[in-house]
């Protein structure tokens, strides 16, 4: 796990990318860069670069955030409980680094095994996928 401050990572991201990542905050619905990116490519975890979630299964979940129904590489991404504004849900973290980068529901595609996996754009990176490797 990626090791790091507080005060070095208020450092490295932006305010909007502190509350976030490292406040557990969210960004307004609809406003997210990658909302509505409909590229070919890798999310990567804003503050550490760990490669989290794929466009092949991205889908529009009319909620506002970029969903998924499955993380790209499970090993780098955590749930636990989140009890915050009065609620129980399940929070989705960065395990490389900590970071908090939304919420999992059990609301999603039912032929994708029903989980939306609700991120905030602010919390990712997108790589565009290469279509034509060398």
């Amino acid at each position: 796990m990626e090791q790091r401050t507080e005060e070095e990572w208020k450092n490295m991201l932006s305010a909007e990318e502190f509350s976030v990542l490292r406040e557990g905050g969210t960004e307004p619905p609809f406003k997210g860069k990658y909302v509505e990116n409909h590229t070919d490519g890798t999310y990567r975890c804003r503050a550490c670069h760990a490669i989290l979630f794929s466009s092949d299964t991205k889908f529009d979940s009319g909620s506002g955030w970029p969903s998924f129904t499955d993380p790209a590489v499970a090993e780098n991404v955590g749930t636990r409980i989140d009890e915050s504004l009065g609620m129980k849900r399940m929070e989705v973290f960065c395990k490389n680094c900590g970071s908090h980068l939304g919420h999992v529901f059990d609301d999603g595609p039912v032929d994708s095994g029903g989980k939306r996996y609700c991120i905030n754009s602010i919390a990712l990176d997108f790589e565009k996928r290469d279509k034509n490797p060398s």
